[in-house]
């Protein structure tokens, strides 16, 4: 596994980076800003990027459809809009709350938007004519997200309430509300999977959870300000994060440990991506840059793997399975990249470019760079190799959440003996 590394760098937007996605295409970004506009960026050099300007105020949330023929995007104006991401830059656009819509979110099949509000609800659309379906109102706070689950069937939210909600998209029933957060959630997503969930928020942490079972899996305290978001790896294997404390953390699920920390905004990161493919991750920040990295993790090895913990976790429930337009230039940033001494990496932009700032990764332990059979190994044996390497992350799952089931443990035994001895004193006196 190598280390990410910063490609490019585009500078246009006005104010901070609120949103960020991909195309499916993987030909184009979409940002969303503070500065009210909509931006498409594309990925190839020399293309100009287009600014989308429609909204009467802050843009919160963007994101293309599975499709990327269209582009959604939520604003503290009250409205949701849907862009066609040509030249023309045409749109409709509706209004949807009666508070700034936060977070907007397409179903997998295209058909469905969800929204998230500070109106305190969360409603869903179809995107066909904008048709208002219902909305789900238990939260009783600003609520900062929502999205839809991998088949469609469940809906995740993230509240200012300190919970996650868990609806049922047929029934429109909440099934769970996870209350573990000390702070405003401020962002929540799905496992590729669909079986879990991750959210973080102002208490400065990332939780994961299981939603078949409603019990904390993994608890993250790496960041040392607030979260601003988070994207799952499509392998399902990691999860990055963004932060005011001015980072990007790469999480490795398997092994539930920090993997990468990466510093390149100036400022807090407000919102990270990976690409639908998992090659690449996006981010933007306060500091008005949208930078394209390139995860460098074996995609092919990562899918292998991946074929083989959905094999064998089917058959084991309980073990956690690890996505009128102006014309604006693009700024790109050529990267040189160093190896320092130790464990420190750094990628460095050249003394050209306009923003100057220095980009470190700081990988939190060195990884061991697993045998691969090459051309020349039976195909038998390379079989049997992948399937031992996805026994033994299985096995690393398990024993990882048996360890934090262990810890919650412990932390409860404690909490008991502490309560027993202030009764025990409180009666002596």
């Amino acid at each position: 596994m190598d280390d990410p590394s910063l490609q490019r760098n585009f500078k246009g937007h006005r104010d901070t980076v609120t949103s960020i996605d991909f195309n499916c295409n993987m030909k184009q970004i979409v940002t969303g800003a503070m500065d009210s506009c909509v931006m498409i960026w594309n990925l190839k050099p020399q293309m100009r990027a287009y600014r989308f300007v429609g909204h009467k105020d802050a843009v919160m949330s963007v994101q293309f459809s599975p499709s990327g023929r269209l582009v959604a995007s939520a604003s503290r104006d009250k409205t949701v809009r849907l862009w066609v991401p040509g030249v023309k830059g045409e749109s409709t656009v509706f209004r949807a709350h009666t508070g700034t819509v936060r977070s907007i979110n397409f179903s997998s099949d295209g058909q469905s938007l969800v929204t998230a509000s500070d109106d305190k609800t969360v409603k869903v659309w179809t995107v066909h004519r904008q048709k208002f379906l219902f909305s789900l109102c238990q939260h009783i706070n600003w609520v900062r997200c929502a999205k839809f689950s991998p088949d469609g069937r469940l809906i995740v939210s993230a509240s200012d309430d300190r919970t996650v909600k868990i609806w049922d998209k047929n029934s429109r029933e909440c099934i769970h509300s996870f209350c573990e957060h000390s702070g405003f959630v401020n962002c929540a997503d799905f496992h590729p999977s669909g079986t879990c969930i991750a959210a973080g928020g102002t208490d400065n942490t990332v939780k994961v959870w299981d939603i078949r079972t409603n019990k904390l899996l993994q608890h993250y305290q790496v960041h040392s300000a607030v979260v601003n978001s988070l994207s799952f790896h499509s392998s399902g294997n990691y999860l990055i994060t963004a932060s005011n404390d001015s980072t990007l953390k790469i999480l490795d699920l398997v092994e539930g440990r920090l993997l990468y920390t990466l510093h390149g905004h100036q400022g807090p990161a407000t919102c990270v991506a990976f690409s639908q493919t998992g090659d690449h991750f996006a981010s933007g920040g306060s500091d008005e840059q949208v930078m394209l990295w390139r995860t460098n993790f074996d995609g092919t090895d990562y899918r292998e793997v991946l074929r083989l913990q959905k094999k064998t976790t089917s058959e084991e429930p309980d073990t956690f399975s690890t996505h009128n337009p102006a014309q604006v230039p693009q700024e790109s940033t050529e990267l040189s990249h160093s190896r320092r001494s130790g464990r420190d990496r750094s990628t460095s932009q050249d003394s050209h470019t306009s923003q100057g700032s220095s980009t470190q990764f700081l990988p939190d332990q060195e990884q061991p760079r697993a045998a691969r059979p090459d051309g020349g190994v039976s195909a038998a044996l390379a079989n049997t190799l992948e399937h031992i390497v996805g026994q033994l992350d299985v096995l690393t799952q398990t024993v990882g959440m048996l360890e934090q089931r262990m810890t919650l443990a412990e932390n409860k035994l404690k909490e008991c003996l502490l309560n027993q001895r202030e009764i025990n004193l409180h009666l002596q006196n």
